[in-house]
């Protein structure tokens, strides 16, 4: 076995991780990352989740999540807009591109694809050694090394290295009675009832890829599904099942929770040591999704083909294959570290009745925030929706989550000292987690583990001593996505004096109101600049006009009649939600924006003229 000394070791096979090491690197910091497989994306290309929950709006697309859906934009020739789920869907390869072309740029950042983590050796509050094996491509074992890291990250879905570390975690239900949070089960459920020990983490999905044909159409009366999927299409019909995750291409994303292809059994063998019971549990949750791919097509006769577009050996690094499983499990949950905070419900929860954002982490002073997400919650078990308190609003047309902050603590362990968790294995509780696992805010929470390594480095600092203010202000100025740590409804990342927006409003949080506005006092108007008129948004790719008559529903949306249809409209833009927002009666207009019949919607993007 040979010994190498690293500064920065990532262990990823997650979003969290490969932006992470991204991060760390662009900031000067050598990092090696780690991966299980031969894909470094995790939910955004490896687990074919490719159509992002969360951040959707102008506001909240900045640091790496903003980065890498305007790339994806530049190279997906047919747009984002295909599906009715998201406002944005793409080909998992593209974004697999993307990271390596960034990985690829930066000589600062080592890549080992195809490692099996063993081992974490700690001493006392230190990791002092992670124990490895380099595979090749066919499985077998090209390397053993013992790598010696001065800081460490897990930046995997299930929180593996925490777990090897023995790292204090949580995994699994919390009671209500532990933090008084509105949704979570009372002790004594949770001691009594059966369902909470066969369902410890939320359902997992096992996502596989479809192709429409072009040359066939939806059957009508199109039968039900085989079991045990025959409930699969009674809420909203084949046609909206299959569309829900429609991608470029006329591909389709099947990653469908209600009598789809979550699998809810067996899940405590994912966070155990016994290697054959785990692999039992990856062959049924890929049985049971090919399964479900197949009933679909068969009911669909014809319509949906199987997409083979993943390689079949996940140790190739091909960006296409005869498989249309992905590489991966979409694993909505893991082990969650103890850290030096710990987000919970009521922390994503609006500040009262009317308010537009959640309370702001650190107190009266400056904001520990370094993330935004705003997905509303959503938990994933077998049964009846579980009921979460509601956290959306109605914006811009449409239903959207009220924004929420995660503090710089909840990335640091409370136990040992050199180490920072992103992806899904920060601070949180098992009700909070339904909504800070999303792919956007997720690679924004690796872009801040990776850039407060990179400080900790450069100051020779434990991350529990590194200063807030210069990690905040690292994030904000970043030259390549700068990330915004605080939650301004008026303010897009396109503004012209976005940064200064974020600065002043780490600085002094009292200047954001429950509205999630930013006030502007006399002395300070200049520097912060005005908000951006409706006409005022950048041009994007396949962007058309649309002349009408633009009036509101009565219920919170917006349609646009023009001379041969009648189209909802939504909006992602903060300048545009205000106008429609005053719309008084019906006005004839022309709007800029993209069309997605699937939607069905219209999302402008400003006003012509």
């Amino acid at each position: 076995m040979t010994e190498q000394q690293v500064p920065l070791a990532v262990w990823g096979g997650g979003t969290g991780g490969a932006a992470a090491a991204i991060q760390a690197a662009r900031a000067g910091a050598p990092t090696l990352l780690l991966t299980p497989g031969a894909w470094l994306g995790g939910m955004v290309s490896a687990a074919g989740v490719c159509c992002p929950d969360g951040n959707e709006l102008t506001p909240w697309q900045t640091g790496l999540w903003g980065a890498l859906l305007r790339e994806l934009a530049r190279r997906e020739p047919a747009g984002l807009d295909h599906n009715w789920v998201s406002c944005f869907g793409y080909a998992p390869a593209t974004a697999e591109a993307v990271l390596r072309a960034w990985v690829a740029e930066l000589p600062s950042l080592t890549w080992w694809p195809n490692c099996r983590l063993l081992g974490v050796r700690r001493i006392g509050a230190r990791i002092e050694g992670l124990e490895l094996e380099r595979l090749d491509g066919e499985g077998r074992v090209a390397a053993r090394v013992e790598l010696r890291p001065r800081l460490v990250v897990d930046g995997s879905d299930r929180g593996e290295l925490i777990g090897l570390a023995a790292a204090p975690h949580r995994l699994g239900w919390e009671p209500r009675e532990l933090w008084q949070e509105p949704s979570a089960p009372a002790a004594k459920d949770l001691a009594e009832d059966p369902f909470f020990r066969r369902q410890p983490v939320q359902s997992p999905t096992w996502v596989a890829m479809g192709q429409l044909r072009q040359d066939r159409v939806c059957p009508a009366g199109a039968p039900s599904l085989r079991e045990p999927f025959a409930q699969a299409t009674a809420a909203f019909g084949l046609e909206r099942t299959l569309t829900y995750g429609r991608l470029p291409g006329d591909r389709v994303m099947l990653n469908w929770p209600l009598h789809g292809n979550d699998w809810h059994r067996g899940l405590d063998g994912a966070f155990g040591d016994d290697a054959a019971r785990e692999a039992e549990l990856v062959l049924a949750m890929q049985e049971h999704s090919l399964a479900f791919a197949a009933a679909l097509t068969e009911a669909s006769q014809g319509w949906l083909e199987l997409a083979e577009v993943f390689p079949r050996n996940g140790r190739s690094a091909d960006l296409a294959g005869p498989s249309p499983l992905a590489l991966m499990p979409y694993w909505r949950e893991g082990r969650r570290l103890q850290g030096l905070s710990t987000v919970i419900e009521q922390d994503l929860l609006p500040r009262g009745a009317g308010a537009a954002i959640a309370p702001l982490p650190g107190g009266d002073g400056r904001s520990s925030a370094v993330a935004v997400g705003n997905y509303a919650n959503d938990h994933h078990y077998p049964g009846p929706d579980w009921p979460l308190a509601a956290k959306s609003c109605r914006w811009g047309g449409r239903w959207s989550g009220t924004p929420f902050c995660i503090p710089y603590g909840a990335l640091v362990s409370e136990a040992v000292v050199n180490l920072l968790a992103a992806d899904k294995a920060i601070s949180v509780s098992h009700m909070a987690n339904g909504a800070t696992r999303l792919q956007p805010l997720v690679l924004n929470l690796g872009q801040a583990a990776g850039m407060a390594a990179a400080l900790c480095l450069q100051g020779n600092r434990e991350p529990a001593e590194l200063p807030l203010e210069p990690l905040q202000r690292a994030l904000v100025l970043d030259p390549r996505a700068p990330a915004a740590p605080m939650p301004l409804w008026d303010t897009p990342w396109h503004h012209p004096n976005w940064r200064e927006r974020q600065l002043a409003a780490l600085e002094d949080p009292a200047l954001l109101g429950t509205d999630g506005h930013l006030a502007c006092p006399g002395s300070l108007r200049q520097s912060l600049g005005e908000d951006l008129l409706p006409s005022q948004a950048p041009k994007e790719p396949g962007e058309q006009s649309w002349r009408g008559s633009l009036s509101a529903d009565g219920e919170g949306g917006y349609r646009l009649t023009t001379a041969t249809d009648c189209w909802p409209v939504i909006t992602l833009e903060p300048a545009l939600h205000r106008w429609l927002e005053d719309l008084d009666g019906a006005r004839t207009v022309t709007v800029v924006g993209c069309c997605n019949p699937w939607g069905p919607w219209l999302r402008i993007s400003r006003l012509d003229g």
